[in-house]
């Protein structure tokens, strides 16, 4: 007997809104013709709830209540002033720009001229292209196949970015790809970047999700990355996704590694009422390595999911993973990570390490690594703890005369730190701990 399922609120809100903007939204007749079939699959799965394995721990048919109207060729004036101050640390990176505000491209707020070793266009100059004629193809979709927020990310995509990295360059700086949130009008931003480093490149690539100060607090963001990396090629990316705790954050990244490929990725997470930080890594070629880590810091009620799916589909490959989080007061943090080693995939080494302190007793931490093994010649591990501050290790800072709210920060500084200094550029480095140290001032305990 099949037994109808009750839409949500949020659901029947989302299918509103889709009849409303789909002739607006940029595209080809294909592209509309896409949308459509995406957004029907959306309607057949509906957002993801805790009977679904996967969302046990971030059930969105309970965390959204409302859904915004989606941002449409949005007008909204940003200066370049406004850009400085809603990056703050990440201003004074000396980086190639290129700017989003409200998931529509900004020409006027970019730089990128003399940009050797990038390609970098709009993803809207592929929505609007004929499909057999554009060198990107939107329909293609790397992750997994039954994924609500993915089918929802290629029915309302705006724009993004598409950056590709020649075979053998070395860019002399990263890119900065800026989504900023602005105006005093809630929406639904969703945008999609296309990354591809050609053989035996070199790059840097940080992808910033920031919000102007004065700007409504409510948005909610549905992003997806398609990053392949070619053989030999050498990529890091840094997510940063910061807001004020009242907006949604829904990320996808799906990564393909060639032979001898490395992904350095690193994600930086605070501020978000919901965040979920889904990477899903597929190794195509022999000789692949992963280095993937990241913090989040959460308080009052909000909640920090970070997903991730490491699939061993060859020999002779590496992954190292490591992410440290904060909780306070009654935030909540998530760490799924599930290590996949197929039958052919021997001499595999896989590691992987969730840490957590939780300065409250009214925090939670739900953490479930996974490892699926289908082959013996192989090594992997994996461990998660959860832990308050050493008492020991702040009576010894106090003794020396340090005050008790600076001592706290100097521990939890220390304690995210190993995370953090797997960003190899300093300058970089330096601005993720400012966001963080801001985060702790900001500290009521």
């Amino acid at each position: 007997m099949n037994v109808a399922v009750m839409k949500t609120k949020a659901e029947q809100g989302l299918a509103e809104q889709f009849e409303k903007v789909a002739d607006k939204l940029p595209g080809s007749t294909a592209v509309k013709a896409l949308r459509a079939a995406a957004f029907g699959k959306f309607g057949a799965l509906g957002l993801p709830h805790r009977r679904i394995e996967e969302w046990k721990y971030t059930d969105l048919r309970v965390g959204i209540k409302d859904v915004l109207p989606p941002a449409v060729s949005d007008q909204t004036p940003v200066t370049s002033g406004d850009l400085i101050v809603a990056l703050g640390p990440l201003a004074h990176i000396d980086a190639y720009r290129m700017t989003f505000v409200n998931g529509n491209f900004r020409q006027d707020l970019s730089d990128w001229d003399g940009a050797t070793g990038f390609e970098i266009s709009p993803f809207s100059n592929a929505l609007t292209s004929d499909s057999q004629s554009s060198a990107i193809d939107p329909s293609v979709v790397t992750g997994p196949d039954g994924d609500a927020t993915i089918a929802l990310n290629t029915a309302l995509m705006t724009d993004g970015a598409v950056v590709r990295v020649p075979e053998q360059a070395s860019p002399d700086k990263p890119l900065l790809v800026v989504f900023i949130r602005a105006g005093r009008t809630a929406q639904l931003m969703t945008v999609r970047n296309v990354i591809e480093a050609g053989p035996r490149s070199k790059s840097t690539i940080i992808e910033a999700h920031v919000m102007l100060p004065g700007a409504v607090v409510d948005g909610q963001t549905n992003t997806l990355n398609e990053i392949t990396v070619g053989e030999g090629a050498e990529i890091a990316h840094i997510k940063i996704a910061i807001d004020e705790g009242k907006s949604l954050h829904l990320a996808n990244s799906n990564v393909a590694l060639k032979a001898d490929a490395t992904y350095r990725g690193f994600q930086y997470t605070s501020g978000q009422a919901i965040a979920r930080n889904q990477t899903h890594v597929t190794y195509l070629g022999e000789g692949g390595k992963l280095d993937l880590s990241g913090a989040f810091l959460a308080r009052g009620s909000e909640h920090i999911d970070t997903t991730l799916v490491v699939d061993h589909a060859v020999p002779h490959c590496e992954s190292r993973e490591l992410f440290k989080g904060v909780l306070d007061d009654r935030g909540r943090g998530v760490f799924q990570g599930k290590i996949i080693v197929r039958p052919d995939a021997q001499k595999t080494d896989g590691k992987q390490m969730a840490q957590v302190l939780m300065l409250s007793p009214d925090t939670e931490f739900n953490s479930k690594p996974e490892l699926e093994i289908y082959a013996d010649d192989v090594v992997c591990g994996h461990g998660t703890t959860s832990a308050q501050l050493d008492d020991d290790l702040l009576f010894y800072c106090m003794s020396r005369g340090i005050p008790q709210a600076e001592a706290r920060a100097l521990l939890i500084e220390s304690f995210i730190g190993e995370a953090m200094d797997k960003v190899e550029h300093e300058a970089l480095r330096d601005a993720l701990m400012q966001y963080a140290r801001t985060w702790l001032t900001n500290d009521k305990s």
